[in-house]
């Protein structure tokens, strides 16, 4: 009896053990697209970002992103002269890519500087514009939208709504290419672009949340089609 108590007791702290050891080899938590921009993604554009991407699997995500972008605009525009460069609001990588394949950039831009601006230089065959903030448009290499602020944190904004543009752009891919230019790749790019650039414009306390609608609109303005 006691050679078969103590074979017992062996296989039970045999099994706590390699249970114990399992539970260490263990994978971690994997890393979601919600997570990525520093949080600031809806459930849409989190969804947008795995469908233009096509994984649900992202690498680790930094954060302080939106504090860091919301003081330099803060700061820039309190400041004479042109803005200088700064990080991205975000970068974007899946987790079998070493580098980001999307960024997200925010930042004073010229209140002239649109797309639809009438000169042809801004504006790209296969872009659309849409009706979204000042305005917003995208093909399937990047999209932009661009808003006007007045906030009491920024200088002067009362006499004159500070201009702030939101570039997202897409890298190629490993395999060198980029997502089909067609409605979905476009709308795709502006729902996570319409979502980290709400979410800037609430933290700055933009009157009107700058005129952006809590969802995106796609209503095509203009379109100017490949040749």
């Amino acid at each position: 009896m006691r050679r078969a108590s103590a074979a017992v007791s062996t296989a039970l702290a045999l099994g706590l053990l390699l249970t114990a050891c399992g539970k260490d080899e263990e994978e971690p938590p994997r890393v979601t697209a919600a997570q990525q921009c520093d949080g600031t993604l809806s459930p849409a554009a989190a969804g947008a970002l795995e469908s233009v991407l096509g994984t649900k699997t992202f690498s680790e995500a930094g954060s302080g992103g939106l504090d860091r972008i919301v003081n330099v605009l803060i700061e820039d525009q309190a400041r004479e002269g042109r803005p200088p460069g700064h990080p991205s609001m975000c970068q974007v990588a899946t987790g079998a890519s070493p580098r980001s394949e999307i960024d997200v950039d925010v930042y004073l831009h010229d209140a002239e500087a649109l797309y639809d601006s009438g000169t042809d230089k801004w504006w790209n065959q296969g872009r659309a514009l849409y009706a979204m903030g000042r305005e917003a448009s995208a093909d399937n290499k990047t999209a932009a939208l661009f808003v006007q602020c007045t906030s009491p944190r920024l200088k002067g904004s009362d006499e004159r709504p500070a201009p702030l543009a939101a570039d997202l752009r897409f890298r190629k891919s490993l395999k060198g290419d980029y997502p089909a230019n067609t409605p979905a790749t476009r709308e795709a790019y502006l729902t996570v672009l319409h979502s980290a650039t709400l979410a800037i414009v609430k933290k700055l306390g933009c009157e009107n949340n700058a005129g952006l609608p809590e969802k995106p609109v796609f209503e095509v303005k203009k379109w100017r089609g490949e040749q």
